[in-house]
């Protein structure tokens, strides 16, 4: 339901996973690396995560919306290791018998994986300046 990887996020993969004939709907949600952070041009991110904590936490968020919205499936991916422009950083898909319960799970799934689990994102800046956006600097 929920998964870590340092590898390329496979969106057709998860979609597949997700489908299921008693769905109606499908939406997904892909987050990527943007060349930018407020005014400061980025040239990569670095994202970094306690693996095993992150995925308990992200399984009992997509376990949340699937009690709260009535969907059929959810599936989320999100990425760790170094990433550049455009590389996708985070995947949602949300099967459901009508749209309206999918793309309410699918923002629920997203805001509450940015503010509960347990990812840092270290922002490369093309001036070679660093920054840890958002959440405090992991000890490593």
């Amino acid at each position: 339901m929920f998964h870590i990887t340092d590898t390329t996020i496979n969106a057709e993969e998860i979609r597949l996973k997700t489908l299921d004939p008693q769905s109606g709907g499908f939406v997904s949600f892909e987050g990527w690396v943007r060349n930018h952070h407020e005014g400061k041009p980025v040239s990569s991110l670095e994202y970094s995560a306690y693996n095993e904590l992150a995925e308990k936490e992200g399984t009992k968020i997509i376990q949340e919306a699937l009690e709260k919205y009535s969907i059929v499936s959810a599936h989320c991916s999100h990425r760790v290791g170094h990433l550049r422009i455009g590389d996708m950083a985070v995947y949602v898909a949300v099967s459901s018998a009508h749209r309206d319960a999918a793309f309410e799970a699918a923002r629920y799934i997203i805001d509450e994986t940015k503010t509960r689990v347990p990812i840092w994102k270290k922002e490369h800046y093309s001036d070679g300046s660093i920054d840890w956006p958002h959440s405090k600097q992991p000890d490593h």
